[in-house]
């Protein structure tokens, strides 16, 4: 398995495309997963050199092939909330319980400075990952739309 932790458009580009990971995300995020927009947006954000942005993204690769992504991108709010967001984290059906998750994530927090936070919804099987990991429930998220 070969994981590399990637910064900027150029060090992406020397591991894969954003098509590639987006369409990896998108088709493993599964039911838990947003539109490929949303996906793109996450991952320019985490490789922007522009202030206020960045992040970094982990791939796994098994034989040249992807199979586990994360995302993580900066808050820029480290004085409130945590300095970090771990957004998308998703592993090829075929490789699931070999601890591949738990060794993207792993490799994951040691890269980000600061703390980190996730979302996830209380039926999604990964949160038993991410309590082992050691993350914990804080806060309930509470959200409002406005109607149009």
């Amino acid at each position: 398995m070969n994981y590399v932790i990637i910064h900027n458009e150029k060090e992406l580009h020397d591991v894969s495309s954003i098509g590639e990971i987006v369409d990896f995300l998108y088709k493993h995020l599964d039911r838990f997963g947003d539109s490929k927009q949303a996906i793109r947006k996450a991952i320019n954000y985490a490789i922007s050199n522009k202030a206020g942005r960045g992040g970094f993204l982990t791939i796994a690769k098994k034989d040249n092939e992807i199979v586990g992504a994360l995302v993580m991108n900066k808050t820029g709010m480290s004085d409130y909330i945590p300095a970090n967001v771990l957004v998308y984290v998703a592993v090829r059906a075929d490789q699931r319980g070999k601890g591949l998750g738990s060794k993207i994530i792993k490799k994951s927090l040691a890269e980000a400075n600061g703390k980190v936070k996730l979302h996830v919804e209380y039926d999604n099987p990964a949160k038993k990952l991410y309590e082992r990991i050691g993350f914990k429930s804080k806060y309930a998220e509470m959200r409002y739309t406005k109607e149009k």
